[in-house]
């Protein structure tokens, strides 16, 4: 039988434990681990949000790997075609984990309306591209038809409707400045079809999606010269290692950038966040762990009878550390309860109602993002229980300071 286990059980159980001197510093622990939990909760499941939600919106733009002539210079803007007659093009053969690879293709220009004009990069994709990304935050309308033999549908933001008071279904005039100077810029008429909004106020203020053909028309290309294709993998971690065999297998004549090296001003910032929730962890804990210090040094000084009594019944010291320490444990285990709870409250209502918002154009998102990742929190739930304990274990050792004959006698 474990004799500790069973004592330590019955002073948590006891009536005059709840109403000892003690109790109210226990109380205090109990809530600083619930509080310190909580902060820590949020901390990594917005940091992890934030780095979830801003490089999906990335990929969603621009793909997770760019494959683009050398002089493009990493532009968005489409300035030398490539053939789109490649080895790699539709799939790459000896690549795994590759979700999609698609042709695109850029060209800037202006939407004018009768009162009002907007810079925009019309961004030109085909039938193999993917709209998941862009389905997800379709508010108005639908997707363009690129089947048709002409298109001129087009998805815009709602941002630039916003700036230019447009609305589904209206056609538009879009002007696009030729490459000699003195031409008159090419017009083009197109039909508003379906609105996004991303939050991402970066490309939502200027791209706009419609058929590649178009581009290709201005850009006075033939139907196989493209701008670039846009290359989407399954698992974002292993990110760099595509991007090195992509760039392994595309031939010496094109270049490859993953949006980690292309953007690496926004990934920088997301690093910066997850320095700072690595911050927060450790102070949260370190202010748990000296409340439970305090309030395991109360418990023990409140029960030096006992601890004389059991040391002279024959308890060894390891044996009353271990009484205590059960009872420390339990006290860390209700706060990381109740921490728990409650911040799985907050951020699930965070999550579902978007209560707390957020400048896009500082921080990429509306709202603030919550991302849960189970392993992230049993680790957290694991650390925090494992380092307070650990950090109870020498102030436990006062235990061996306290003598049966001098505790017993003022009984």
């Amino acid at each position: 039988m474990n004799y500790e286990l069973f004592i330590a059980k019955r002073i948590i159980a006891g009536k005059e434990y709840k109403n000892s001197i003690s109790s109210p510093i226990i109380k205090i622990a109990i809530t600083a681990i619930a509080l310190g939990f909580i902060i820590m909760m949020i901390a990594v499941t917005v940091g992890d949000g934030f780095q979830h939600k801003i490089r999906d919106k990335m990929a969603g733009f621009k793909g997770h790997i760019q494959i683009m002539n050398y002089d493009n210079n990493n532009s968005d803007v489409s300035t030398s075609p490539i053939d789109k007659n490649q080895d790699f093009y539709p799939a790459f053969k000896d690549i795994s984990g590759i979700k999609n690879v698609q042709i695109v293709a850029s060209r800037g220009g202006i939407i004018r309306t009768e009162t009002d004009f907007e810079g925009i990069l019309m961004k030109g994709v085909s039938t193999d591209y993917d709209w998941s990304f862009f389905k997800s935050y379709l508010k108005e309308g639908r997707i363009p038809n690129l089947n048709l033999e002409r298109c001129r549908e087009i998805l815009v933001s709602k941002t630039i409707m916003n700036r230019l008071s447009l609305k589904l279904n209206d056609t538009i005039n879009t002007y696009f400045l030729k490459d000699s100077r003195k031409s008159l810029p090419s017009k083009r008429k197109q039909v508003i079809v379906g609105v996004y909004d991303t939050g991402f106020a970066q490309f939502d203020g200027s791209v706009i999606l419609g058929d590649i053909r178009e581009v290709q028309r201005l850009n006075k290309w033939n139907e196989n010269q493209v701008g670039g294709f846009e290359v989407l993998i399954d698992d974002f971690d292993e990110l760099k290692q595509k991007g090195n065999e992509v760039y392994s297998s595309i031939g010496s004549t094109l270049n490859s950038m993953t949006i980690v090296g292309n953007n690496p001003a926004i990934f920088d910032w997301i690093k910066l966040t997850n320095n700072n929730v690595w911050f927060i962890i450790g102070i949260m804990i370190l202010v748990a762990s000296i409340n439970m210090i305090t309030a395991l040094l109360v418990m023990i000084l409140e029960r030096v009878q006992m601890i004389g009594i059991l040391k002279a019944l024959g308890s060894n010291d390891t044996s009353v550390r271990k009484i205590f320490l059960y009872n420390a444990a339990y006290l860390i285990l209700k706060g990381l309860f109740w921490g728990n709870i409650i911040a799985f409250v907050l951020l699930m209502t965070q999550k579902q109602f978007g209560i707390i918002s957020l400048d896009p154009e500082t921080y990429y998102v509306t709202k603030i993002p919550v991302y849960f990742n189970i392993g992230y929190i049993l680790l957290l739930n694991l650390g925090t229980l494992v380092l307070c304990f650990v950090m109870l274990v020498i102030p436990s050792y006062i235990i061996t300071k306290i003598l049966p004959v001098k505790s017993i006698k003022f009984a």
